[in-house]
């Protein structure tokens, strides 16, 4: 198995970032021996971190560098800031761009990786989770499967914020506007995952499966719940988990293989 950490230029903001990745590509021939996973190409995995993290939360929270190796996979952790991965005003805000453009597109020319949805996963824990599934809902091409765990799925709260309201227990009102523009207009635009998903079901299109999972004490699982029920009622083929957890590490453990075996239909 090999770590690398890379640090590449990003036109869309402007600057160099970087991502750590895990590559399955050294497995001793002893282990890939008694493996179906390693009789077919390798998977990609672009997990997202969440608010108030990075690139680096994944390789410190979870058992990703086992995961990467019990079932061939190149496992992706890129940098986002407190974006919420979405695309902001000014030069060097395209967060959207960061991951749709420059992040995959370096995957391919480089480590001839993510080249079709079919090969590629997107998932990522709160707003990673929301990153996630949005990306799923608005670049089918790019990614078959997504997954979030404790998603911040926060859209239909911050919209309805009045124009006095200082913000809430997160962060402040001008926060975001920042990131999700003018909140009064907010669902009526495609960072809104609800609104992706109206939008390609009115032109005919057949939405990827979703996979979610959120722990019953999380304070977002009214969120979770609620966009669970929407994607039912639109019939979105979603899949939603509960059991005794918070928002913490110890949760998100307890799902991370599971919503990887989902994504792989391994468990079918």
């Amino acid at each position: 198995m090999a770590l690398l950490q890379v640090n590449y230029y990003s036109n869309a903001l402007c600057r160099f970032n970087q991502f750590q990745m895990i590559l399955a590509n050294d497995v001793p021939e002893l282990l890939k021996q008694n493996s179906e996973y390693y009789n077919r190409p390798m998977k990609t995995v672009i997990l997202l971190h969440g608010y108030s993290g990075s690139n680096m939360d994944w390789l410190t929270g979870s058992n990703v560098n086992e995961l990467a190796v019990k079932y061939n996979l190149a496992i992706v952790m890129p940098n986002a800031d407190n974006s919420f991965y979405l695309n902001a005003p000014g030069a060097g805000n395209k967060y959207q761009d960061l991951i749709e453009v420059d992040l995959i597109n370096y995957l391919r020319n480089t480590f001839g990786l993510a080249k079709t949805p079919e090969d590629t996963i997107i998932g990522g824990l709160s707003m990673g989770g929301f990153g996630a599934i949005r990306f799923g809902l608005h670049r089918p091409d790019l990614f078959g499967k997504m997954f979030g765990l404790s998603s911040a799925m926060i859209v239909n709260e911050i919209s309805q914020m009045p124009a006095d309201a200082e913000g809430n227990a997160i962060a402040d009102r001008t926060y975001y506007e920042n990131v999700f523009g003018d909140l009064s207009k907010l669902k009526e635009s495609e960072n809104d995952p609800e609104f992706l998903v109206k939008q390609r079901l009115t032109k005919g299109e057949k939405i990827q499966p979703i996979y979610m999972a959120c722990g019953t004490e999380d304070f977002l699982l009214g969120y979770n719940r609620d966009f669970y029920n929407f994607l039912k009622e639109n019939g979105v083929d979603v899949e939603m988990h509960e059991s005794t957890g918070i928002h913490e590490w110890k949760f998100w453990n307890e799902y991370l293989e599971p919503s990887l075996r989902w994504a792989l239909e391994l468990d079918k």
